[in-house]
């Protein structure tokens, strides 16, 4: 009972009309998803799918700094060091979260205003009708942690235009409405001053074509951003299959973007870096999102018997002294056979029905 009622708290279901609205409720902490919160979109998705009445869903962020921050990773760090075999279980239940939000069956409206990182990410991208706004701060910021673009990353980077998905999964830099849109991860630009009066909208929206109405009406033209302004260099530079060439090409570069990128990368770990990149390269190759979820899932679980993302969380969120220690530290000494436990199966499938 107290486990459904803190689900109750951090996440508010409610009908507006023919709308579905599943409202993220912990704006303190910029809606990070817990596993209550996790357990709670799942079942709100599945009584809004067996609902008639109801045309689409709207997922949206409580407070002004954003939809969601990601996965609790504080809580995962905790339960990791402190050997919690529960510490699995985000994971297993999050990521056939993301492959549900996927594959919905009605319009699934992602209100992506603020900040949306990592599995804010994974609740918003993988939907159907993806709305940024001016306030949009969209990253996969993994590497930074000692961590990887999971949630599907490994499925969506490697699908947005040409190594636009690498640079985004390598650096884990923060981008605005225009690159999130450039990139793939949303489909349309509507002010925030503007995302009421759409909610609205699609209260009255009787079904598919409507809600696409609804949504037209409202949308706006979001400009160039950062991605395809220097798409050429990011092709250039990181269409490579190893990280050392992905460096050596941006050193090789005297332009500020280049010298900016190369600043970034040498503060993640050449650990999370190597894997990142070898996981975008199996993920361009891989048939379906849950081939992506299953690989990453693999990683995830070997992370967790690892240095770096411990150190990372240290560093980033513990003493948040932001000078993270990596083992090892230089790229030369990640060698190719120490990336070999994140691809073996630790801990079963997510997703048994779906042997590959």
């Amino acid at each position: 009972m107290e486990q459904k009622m803190e689900a109750e708290a951090q996440v508010v279901v409610e009908k507006a009309g023919a709308a579905g609205i599943i409202r993220l409720n912990r704006p303190k902490a910029i809606n990070s998803l817990t596993l209550p919160m996790v357990r709670a979109l799942f079942q709100a998705l599945q009584r809004f799918e067996d609902d008639p009445d109801i045309s689409c869903v709207v997922l949206t962020g409580e407070g002004e700094r954003g939809l969601c921050a990601g996965g609790d990773v504080r809580i995962i760090h905790d339960l990791g060091k402190a050997g919690d075999p529960q510490v699995l279980e985000f994971w297993r239940e999050e990521f056939p979260l993301n492959y549900r939000i996927a594959r919905f069956g009605k319009p699934y409206v992602a209100l992506m205003d603020g900040i949306v990182m990592g599995g804010g990410v994974g609740i918003s991208a993988h939907g159907s009708h993806r709305i940024v706004t001016e306030r949009t701060r969209l990253a996969m910021p993994e590497t930074g942690i000692g961590y990887f673009p999971d949630v599907g990353g490994s499925w969506l980077l490697p699908r947005a235009p040409g190594e636009c998905g690498t640079w985004l999964g390598l650096t884990g830099n923060t981008v605005a409405a225009a690159d999130a849109i450039h990139a793939g991860f949303a489909d349309y630009y509507i002010g925030s001053d503007r995302l009421d009066a759409l909610v609205r909208d699609l209260s009255q929206a009787a079904d598919t074509q409507a809600v696409e109405a609804a949504i037209a009406a409202h949308a706006m033209e979001a400009g160039k951003g950062v991605l395809a302004a220097n798409r050429d260099v990011i092709d250039a530079t990181f269409r490579f299959d190893t990280v050392e060439e992905i460096f050596a090409a941006l050193s090789a570069r005297d332009d500020v973007f280049s010298k900016d990128t190369l600043e970034v990368l040498n503060r993640r770990s050449p650990t999370s870096l190597k894997l990142t990149l070898k996981l975008l390269r199996l993920g361009r190759e891989s048939a379906s999102l849950i081939e992506c979820l299953e690989r990453e899932f693999a990683a995830g679980t070997e992370i967790l018997r690892q240095h770096d993302f411990y150190e990372g969380v240290r560093a980033a969120l513990v003493d948040k002294d932001r000078n993270p220690r990596w083992r090892p530290a230089r790229l030369e000494e990640v060698r190719e056979e120490d990336l070999a436990p994140y691809f073996a199966e630790h801990s079963g499938n997510l997703f048994p029905e779906h042997r590959l």
